[in-house]
């Protein structure tokens, strides 16, 4: 399973994001693109969004927090994460 997720540091929505897969005690890999133009860049290129965090499970576009912890609701998550 890989999971990429681009953060900023004072983002209380990558915040959230995180320890929502912490406690699935999914690993994640945080792409940090504070003052990182070039990998915001890619972060837009490859989400189509600007905005932080942009989550990515086994390279399909998940999308930020609120789309994260909509699959928590639905009960979808733990399928997402278990499949992958």
């Amino acid at each position: 399973m890989s999971i990429d997720i681009y953060t900023k540091d004072y983002c209380p929505y990558c915040h959230m994001a995180k320890q929502l897969l912490q406690q699935k005690e999914a690993a994640y890999n945080e792409i940090a693109i504070d003052g990182d133009q070039q990998l915001r860049e890619k972060m837009i290129e490859r989400a189509g969004r600007q905005t932080v965090p942009q989550i990515f499970i086994n390279d399909q576009h998940i999308g930020g927090y609120d789309d994260l912890a909509a699959l928590e609701r639905a009960g979808l998550l733990n399928e997402m994460l278990q499949a992958s």
